[in-house]
């Protein structure tokens, strides 16, 4: 069986905690699906299966902290192999998932609150016709707890059935079936004491989503009493916000340490780009509508295709140039925080597609439901605080590209034009660069084709 592991999800995480399955053993998965929601110290993400096959066994119980590249389930492909090898494959994996996760435990201090399981999570009875073995003691034991113990899988030497197997299997039989919902919706469920198990969902499959929650909090909420103030904020977001600010600040700190920058700027007019787009916009439906971000984020792509060094990575001491132009976009998060899910392909779509799935990757960012590739694979970020009245952004780069271009407000300035005063729309376009990757002269260059894009936004 193929191992699936958990993944790298950013240069700066090293574990993370499996938050959720969406998948069971024997279902069938394809590549690129997701399986698991992953959280991390900025996000929870959604993890895609490297492989297409039928799940076999989940090695590792939700809420477990595990770190990257262990194990965490085992994928069978479809053409599979022999079921002996299968098995050894799988209890090998599942002792080096045991082992690492220990050895992780106890290098952290114990007031994480956080640790992992002993084992395995429960699966179902062994289909490849070993017979599961169990003593007297644990045979009289689950014959109290009314538990069927030739239908457990052991996890004691040999195969046999062991206490804390009988015991795994009681409390799963305790627990009520998991309801499918989304992070978020799991986290406001919490916050605003909705049981998830009376929610109807709306997502794909019946997953609860948050405005589900919302929803049903709102059909059941009290009276509002005017004695009553505002709730304070629960030590889980208090928790989840601190832990994101760590992860930024433990990152930028190690970009500005370790990555020589260097900076540029240029004012670009935008007299042209914003006339095509006032044009367009009056001749589309609303939801087809674009804004200035969709012409910003398409220059900033085509110029990384023409200025190569710039779309890449720093590596083992060398730059690696990037496979695809896949544009990091800065989004603030509600909660706080900062996340740069990756726009793929950026400069092959056409405007109207990078808007509509630059919309949909800020309303996933901000909802908890990004997928692992569109977190680890932007070979350049782009900032703008454009929105919020800022003129100029200069950002920090994030380790490993080797780049951050920033875009301010677009605002009206006077300037000379054919040696006559005018008004004109304009905004500064910026650039961090790696000044081991490049030289001045090549942000130079880059800077220059944004600038030389925007003045033909019809080709973009």
């Amino acid at each position: 069986m193929a191992e699936f592991v958990m993944p790298s999800l950013g240069a700066d995480m090293d574990e993370g905690i499996l938050q959720e399955w969406l998948v069971t053993p024997g279902d069938q998965v394809a590549k690129g699906d997701p399986i698991a929601v992953v959280e991390t110290a900025k996000s929870a993400i959604e993890v895609e299966c490297f492989e297409t096959g039928t799940v076999g066994r989940l090695l590792v119980e939700p809420g477990t902290t595990v770190p990257v590249g262990a194990p965490l389930a085992l994928i069978e492909p479809t053409a599979a192999t022999s079921r002996p090898k299968k098995r050894a494959k799988a209890d090998a994996a599942a002792e080096r998932t045991k082992a690492r996760t220990a050895d992780r435990a106890a290098s952290r201090p114990a007031a994480t609150g956080r640790k992992p399981e002993s084992g395995p999570m429960s699966a179902p009875a062994s289909t490849d016709g070993r017979h599961a073995e169990a003593g007297p003691l644990i045979r009289h034991l689950a014959e109290q707890r009314g538990i069927n113990w030739q239908t457990l899988e052991g996890s004691g030497p040999g195969g046999r059935i062991t206490r804390t197997d009988i015991d795994r299997a009681v409390g799963s039989a305790a627990r009520p079936p998991r309801v499918r919902a989304t992070p978020l919706a799991r986290r406001l469920a919490d916050e605003l004491a909705v049981d998830l198990g009376t929610v109807t969902g709306t997502g794909q499959r019946g997953a609860v989503r948050a405005a589900d929650v919302r929803k049903a909090a709102k059909d059941h909420a009290p009276p509002p009493s005017p004695a009553t103030g505002a709730a304070p904020a629960t030590s889980h977001t208090t928790i989840s916000t601190t832990s994101a600010r760590q992860a930024i600040a433990d990152l930028m700190t190690r970009a500005n340490r370790e990555i020589p920058h260097y900076y540029l700027a240029t004012t670009v007019d935008m007299t042209a780009a914003m006339d095509w787009l006032h044009d367009h916009n009056r001749r589309c439906p609303l939801a087809e509508r674009l804004l200035p971000a969709a012409l910003l984020l398409k220059a900033a792509a085509l110029a990384a295709r023409e200025v190569p060094d710039l779309n890449g990575f720093w590596s083992e001491g060398r730059f690696t140039p990037g496979e695809g132009v896949h544009l990091g976009v800065a989004v603030s998060l509600r909660g706080g925080g900062l996340i740069a899910p990756a726009l793929h392909a950026a400069d092959t779509l056409e405007l109207g597609q990078l808007m509509a799935k630059l919309r949909d990757l800020v309303s996933r960012a901000r909802g908890g439901r990004l997928r692992g590739a569109e977190v680890s694979t932007a070979t350049l970020t782009v900032t703008s605080l454009g929105d919020q009245g800022v003129e100029t952004v200069f950002g920090v780069i994030h380790p490993p590209q080797v780049a951050l271009v920033g875009f301010g407000r677009v605002v009206e300035r006077p300037c000379a034009v054919g040696g006559m005063i005018g008004v004109r729309p304009q905004v500064t376009a910026t650039l961090s660069a790696d000044h081991r990757a490049t030289d001045g002269i090549t942000g130079a260059r880059y800077l220059t084709a944004v600038d030389r894009l925007l003045q033909h936004p019809e080709e973009l």
